[in-house]
């Protein structure tokens, strides 16, 4: 049974609430979702993009801005790519998915292009989930192509729905669907950078979960393809190419994560009573907000989230181990802040049996024997070692 405080309110209401009055919500993208399947256990990001909380400007408000985020040159250039991408009815489209996903299937000969508006993500959504319906359905055409612009798709995200706006997704000859990703980074020789690529994967993944969502409402379900179009410009030019990316170990990764997401509502019902998360309030009040849910933070976050220089600044500050990395705090088992970590290796604290511990003073053994303070500095317990062995 839900606290007295929540008896009477819908979840819309009180996620509507924590953003607060008047604050207009920020829309959950896939590159964001993609983020948060990243770092499942971070509960502030979960309930701030739930609330649909915009983090950028709430880091302003905090005093800790954050540079994390497309350029405008970067967007407009990208704009404009996509606008050469799919123009003529996305003729140059069709023709690289042919080229890269379907040499076996007959040439695009004519593009079908349906009209995907309607009011609100609601109503966008029915009409993408009809025009993917009819493209399938009309698929028994040798030739037949549907190119859907800008479909919306939806996918549960922690009890919550996030509507989701892929760059295009392409029906071919055969009913299956594939998703089109466009990107204005270059594709040299053939190839582009790992990194950029990596994290067009994992966006692209999260549309295939969506779009498996849609399929799995018709009957016989469509095939949902697992390598997903990459469209890039060609070296230096402004001229477009395409690779083929298999986004199967991505997909699986970010079903898994947003599995473990804990459910919006749970972690709304644990907050204090008037949390608010209105940029509009006073910083102090905005931060003890904040503070208010635990952060799960590592170095990653930082290309990832615009909270990420205010929940390092607090990590450090409380000398989480976090900070150091996911890796380091893997390897200090139950050890949480790096003052446990110094006390266990100076022999002031912890199980001399924990490996963890054994370690830690072994190190610092070695470590006083190769400053040559061994004899001031190695922990009780530690034999001396060699610096040979």
């Amino acid at each position: 049974m839900p606290p007295p405080r929540t008896r009477g309110k819908t979840l819309r209401h009180r996620l509507a609430e924590l953003r607060g009055p008047q604050v207009p919500a920020k829309a959950l993208d896939a590159r964001a979702l993609a983020a948060l399947a990243a770092n499942p256990g971070c509960r502030r990001r979960a309930i701030l993009d739930g609330a649909g909380v915009n983090k950028a400007v709430l880091a302003s408000a905090l005093g800790s801005p954050s540079a994390f985020g497309q350029s405008q040159f970067a967007f407009v250039r990208g704009n404009a790519f996509e606008a050469k991408v799919k123009a003529d009815g996305g003729t140059e489209l069709l023709r690289l998915a042919h080229e890269k996903l379907d040499r076996s299937a007959e040439p695009p000969a004519a593009a079908r292009v349906p009209d995907l508006t309607a009011p609100g993500p609601e109503g966008r959504l029915e009409r993408t989930k009809l025009a993917l319906r009819e493209a399938t359905e009309a698929t028994a055409s040798p030739g037949t192509w549907t190119l859907l612009d800008h479909p919306m798709l939806a996918l549960d995200v922690a009890g919550s729905p996030a509507f989701l706006e892929p760059d295009a997704v392409v029906v071919h000859p055969d009913g299956s669907w594939t998703v089109v990703e466009i990107k204005s980074f270059p594709m040299l020789d053939g190839s582009a950078d790992p990194a950029k690529v990596g994290a067009a994967a994992r966006q692209a993944a999260v549309y295939v979960l969506a779009l498996e969502e849609v399929a799995g409402t018709l009957d016989p379900s469509p095939r949902v393809r697992h390598r997903i179009l990459l469209v890039c410009p060609k070296d230096f030019s402004n001229l477009p190419t395409a690779s083929a990316v298999d986004v199967r170990k991505q997909r699986a990764v970010t079903a898994r994560q947003l599995a473990r997401l804990t459910r919006i509502e749970e972690i709304a019902d644990t907050l204090p009573e008037g949390t608010c998360f209105s940029p509009d309030l006073p910083a102090e009040q905005l931060a003890t907000a904040v503070e208010s849910v635990p952060a799960t933070y590592a170095p990653e976050c930082l290309s990832a989230c615009e909270l990420a220089f205010h929940c390092r600044d607090r990590s450090r500050a409380a000398g989480a181990v976090t900070s150091l990395g996911r890796p380091v705090r893997a390897e200090l088992g139950g050890l949480a802040t790096v003052e446990d970590v110094l006390a266990a290796a100076r022999g002031q604290a912890g199980d001399p049996d924990d490996p963890v511990v054994a370690a830690l003073r072994r190190a610092a053994a070695l470590r006083a024997q190769a400053l040559g303070t061994a004899g001031a500095a190695a922990p009780a317990g530690v034999r001396e070692a060699s610096p040979c062995r």
